[in-house]
């Protein structure tokens, strides 16, 4: 089969990129599995394991699809699906705006995610774990770390950090700064609090590799969780609360989940962590491997002329500002 995968932003990444990161180890593990895989993404974007076309801006993208092509999998809802003559699908892998409609075969990324849109289709995320490295499962360091964009205020930073003051631990804030001025005045001034910024690469994999626990109280729906499953990866335990894909994730073996800040305290200074079994579920379940396998599913199904949903699936609650105490 020959895919096109379509997104607005440039492959490789080399920063933090988390959706970015998704569709290339997803076009990765098609093309080892023995797919003809093509990118039509923007100027800028190279790769070496399949065809990259640029992206016109003066153009529709529809219109820009190569004939030789079986199917085309969008990762944003197409804005001019008419142009189109091939089958197609989109993934949504963000939370959409309330009543917002989005197509038939349109695909989410977790249970949760599409049950909060009345619609049934989901393909959990995965990630090439090979350009991890090798975690540190015996003896990790005694801080803790947030990983998020920190100047959302669904991401909950000051929540982390608070936390971490109650559980008298260091914390790691990596994806935010220790003062922010865009959404609303924010200065930090905990020296056991340390600032990051969005770092990626091998800075991240390195604060990622040797903390004690991902502490991340998050007061909207996730719509899955790239952070959660990378630290999983590194045998990482998960304290956050129990918002959108995060109960599909995290399980009483691998962390901890609650909307009260105490319990969260109490979690981390009471947990007693297995980063091995936390390894290996990230390894086997969360692997790009497997996310190709499902997507292929996918794919068929739209190819046999079926949908993948049984209404159009619309968005029917906003996500955001849920509870924490």
């Amino acid at each position: 089969m020959h895919i096109l995968l379509v997104n607005k932003a440039p492959i490789p990444v080399f920063a933090y990129g988390g959706t970015e990161r998704v569709i290339w180890d997803l076009g990765k593990a098609l093309s080892q599995l023995g797919h003809t895989v093509s990118y039509l993404v923007p100027q800028g974007s190279s790769c070496p394991f399949a065809r990259v076309i640029h992206i016109d801006p003066s153009l529709a993208i529809e219109s820009q699809v190569p004939q030789d092509v079986d199917l085309v999998h969008f990762h944003s809802a197409p804005s001019f699906p008419e142009l189109l003559n091939k089958p197609w699908l989109t993934t949504q892998h963000g939370n959409s705006i309330k009543g917002e409609q989005l197509p038939l075969n349109t695909v989410f990324v977790s249970r949760n995610h599409a049950q909060r849109h009345f619609a049934q289709c989901y393909v959990h995320s995965g990630l090439d774990w090979d350009a991890y490295g090798k975690p540190n499962l015996d003896r990790p360091d005694a801080y803790l770390h947030f990983l998020g964009k920190a100047a959302w205020r669904v991401k909950n930073v000051k929540g982390s950090i608070d936390v971490a003051l109650g559980a008298r631990k260091r914390l790691k804030v990596l994806g935010g700064n220790r003062l922010n001025i865009k959404r609303g005045f924010r200065f930090t001034i905990y020296p056991s609090i340390s600032f990051y910024g969005m770092v990626g690469g091998e800075v991240k994999i390195n604060l990622l590799r040797d903390s004690a626990g991902l502490v991340f109280p998050v007061r909207w729906h996730e719509p899955f969780g790239l952070a959660v499953i990378e630290n999983l990866y590194f045998g990482v335990p998960v304290f956050s609360t129990p918002y959108g894909a995060l109960p599909e994730i995290v399980g009483s073996e691998n962390g901890f989940l609650s909307y009260r800040s105490q319990d969260l305290v109490d979690a981390i200074n009471h947990f007693v962590p297995n980063r091995k079994i936390n390894h290996q579920l990230a390894q086997d379940c969360f692997n790009a491997k497997r996310m190709a396998l499902d997507y292929l599913q996918k794919y068929e199904t739209v190819l046999s002329g079926s949908t993948l949903n049984a209404q159009q699936p619309r968005m029917n609650d906003d996500a955001v500002a849920l509870p924490w105490v």
